[in-house]
């Protein structure tokens, strides 16, 4: 049911919008009464987010896209512009997680990662900037905690995140006065049933087990339909960054406070965390390394219970 609001009315771009937080932007954004345009690679997916949105009323459209590509962004606008007319809100929030030790990512794997969130969303905001100032539109950046803080065995994640956190606030500065308003989000560890979509690298079972744990328990990781209620909200009321989660919260002000001390412990963490093995693997899936995985699955259950409800791909039995 559409609420009255500023956001009633406009027309939204979500990218990588098929599944997880992506899909739970665009079905709180459409609540508030907006259009919205779905776009990711697999047009299975997008089909099926389309009839979610749809049981509920939503004004929706999709386009299948690879968001790596130049072309999509023309692609995405056109599709916008044919479909729904002005673009006024638009959410980068496509991405890609890979997990494991640094010496098992090659370059092509930090390219990929920059790719995909940075200049992926670099030149989706440039295309978008004309119909974002006619209408005082506004652009959400979804970053990460790990953009503020660079937790080990994600590093190509990291560094993409923490570029896309430097661009979506330097933009802000150089165009608010223009009416249009950005969003920076810093989430932490949501339970979207990412563990099961992450890539892993090393022994794929050991760093899929701490970090299906991480994903999935409720002291660390939070429940996503919560967190995109509080996106929206915050892009709403045109607030210029969001942290989410009680843990990243604590952590960001407790780098601040003592950057010495969180260094140290990030270094103890570490050396806690899987080895490469004697030979080790490279980018296998989550459902893949889950059966290398003793992680018993009482676990797992919240996050694995969120992935089938927001359509993450399923562990396999």
């Amino acid at each position: 049911m559409s609420r009255s609001n500023r956001f009633a009315g406009r027309t939204a771009l979500v990218t990588g919008s098929s599944r997880g937080l992506g899909l739970l932007l665009a079905r709180e954004l459409a609540d508030h009464g907006c259009r919205i345009m779905l776009c990711a690679r697999g047009t299975d997916g997008l089909a099926a987010a389309e009839e979610k949105l749809r049981r509920r009323g939503a004004d929706v459209a999709t386009q299948a896209c690879d968001i790596t590509s130049p072309d999509t962004p023309q692609l995405l606008l056109d599709a916008v512009h044919d479909r729904f007319g002005r673009l006024d809100i638009l959410v980068n929030n496509a991405g890609i997680i890979q997990v494991g030790p640094m010496t098992t990512f090659e370059e092509q794997d930090f390219r990929e990662a920059m790719e995909a969130m940075f200049f992926a969303p670099l030149r989706l905001a440039k295309a978008a900037l004309p119909d974002l100032r006619a209408g005082a539109g506004t652009l959400v950046s979804i970053s990460s905690i790990g953009g503020r803080i660079a937790a080990p065995h994600l590093l190509p994640y990291a560094a993409a995140k923490f570029a896309h956190a430097g661009f979506s606030e330097g933009l802000r500065a150089e165009i608010t006065q223009s009416g249009v308003s950005v969003t920076t989000v810093f989430p932490g560890l949501m339970r979207t049933g990412s563990h099961t979509a992450a890539r892993f690298s090393g022994r794929p079972g050991a760093e899929y087990s701490w970090f299906a744990v991480a994903a999935s328990l409720p002291l660390l990781s939070m429940d996503a339909q919560r967190a995109a209620r509080a996106i929206v909200r915050a892009a709403e009321r045109r607030r210029p960054e969001l942290v989410l989660t009680p843990a990243a919260k604590a952590a960001v002000r407790f780098k601040g406070l003592a950057p010495a001390t969180t260094a140290r412990l990030l270094s103890t963490a570490g050396r806690l965390l899987p080895t490469p093995g004697k030979q080790p693997l490279h980018n296998t899936t989550g459902t893949q390394a889950s059966h290398h995985s003793n992680l018993p699955g009482w676990i797992t259950a919240l996050g694995d219970k969120a992935g089938r409800r927001f359509g993450e791909p399923r562990t396999e039995s």
